[in-house]
């Protein structure tokens, strides 16, 4: 007696390439390489996702018939920014790997979390012609898409260490083990505790937030209140005036480095060297902080390795291969002149 297939109830969303790999109790990728006639599958695993697939009614998105077809040979990145330099640096890893690839690139800008923005992002990279698709997961705009994602889109995610398991392959830099060793390297210095300008993407469980805290807390030092600013070096100049008032203030760690460069001339403005009277260190070493007077310490951040590793998961998204290992640079802290003992006084 034959089975008639199971199909989604009407309304319900349709059978996904996951639940296919449920059913015939194996990994997605493996359903993939099914609907690809890859060879590297036994018949026996064929049969079985062969059959569940008929079972459940699944029809292969067009993201998948596209590739059958030797299309779709591009990635698309979303993003909230393409040009602060974590942002841009992501971008060019992972144009440059595609570059080397033979691959396209294209770029959909995502300018808020609204809920309208957010679906015309969405469905920009859902109908089959993005091919792989990379999300810079830095903001709540790029959160809200990978939330946003239907199931079937092959996406991965440039990610903080603290966002949460959506499902998704993310690929991450320790940006909290950065800040942490940042903020030691203060205190080791003698400095009683760090105050911490923060980047408008930080939130309460950020990296680059929670592995400051981390660190006071370990030592025992006074925890002070964040001083938050906005992504124009104005708004740093303005938090580092209201840091420059005070006597009690010898170290700041910056979110990042443009934060720390208006930090620094707020600091100069209220006639307070750097580093004899604050010490100061940024975040991301961007082209030129080396060259600063004084020399900024800061850390080091591979963006352009999480770019390159990005591409190549989600190549492996798009055809259905084993997920790569992401090998990158762990971030460094790079001392340079900004830092010193906090003076006698």
């Amino acid at each position: 007696m034959s089975t008639s297939p199971r199909r989604a109830p009407r309304g319900a969303a349709p059978p996904s390439i996951r639940d296919v790999a449920a059913a015939a109790g194996v990994s997605y990728q493996t359903v993939s390489r099914v609907l690809n006639e890859s060879p590297r599958v036994r018949p026996e695993t064929r049969t079985a996702v062969l059959a569940a697939i008929e079972r459940l009614g699944f029809r292969p998105s067009r993201t998948a018939r596209a590739l059958s077809l030797g299309r779709a040979r591009a990635i698309t990145v979303v993003t909230s920014n393409t040009v602060l330099y974590g942002y841009a640096a992501t971008l060019q890893g992972v144009e440059e790997a595609a570059r080397a690839e033979g691959m396209a690139v294209g770029v959909r800008v995502v300018e808020s979390a609204e809920p309208a923005e957010v679906k015309q992002t969405v469905d920009y990279v859902s109908d089959g012609s993005a091919g792989g698709v990379v999300v810079i997961a830095f903001d709540p705009p790029g959160v809200a898409v990978l939330e946003a994602l239907p199931e079937h889109v092959p996406a991965v995610a440039a990610a903080e260490p603290a966002a949460p398991d959506r499902g998704r392959v993310a690929i991450t830099l320790d940006e909290r083990r950065a800040a942490t060793d940042a903020t030691r390297h203060l205190l080791a210095l003698g400095h009683r505790t760090v105050h911490h300008v923060a980047i408008p993407s930080e939130g309460g469980a950020g990296g680059r937030l929670a592995g400051w805290r981390d660190a006071l807390q370990r030592a025992g030092a006074q925890i002070p209140d964040v001083l938050g600013c906005g992504w124009d070096i104005s708004s740093a100049y303005a938090a580092g005036q209201r840091l420059a008032a005070r006597d009690d203030v010898t170290a700041i760690l910056c979110g990042n480095d443009d934060i720390a460069q208006g930090v620094r001339r707020a600091l100069y403005d209220a006639g307070k060297d750097v580093p004899g009277d604050v010490s100061i260190v940024g975040f991301d070493d961007i082209p030129g902080s080396a060259y600063w007077t004084p020399a900024l310490t800061t850390v080091r951040m591979d963006f352009v390795g999480l770019g390159r590793a990005c591409f190549r998961a989600a190549v492996a998204e798009l055809t259905g291969e084993a997920q790569p290992r992401a090998d990158l640079v762990p971030p460094s802290l790079v001392v340079r002149e900004s830092t010193a003992p906090p003076s006698r006084g």
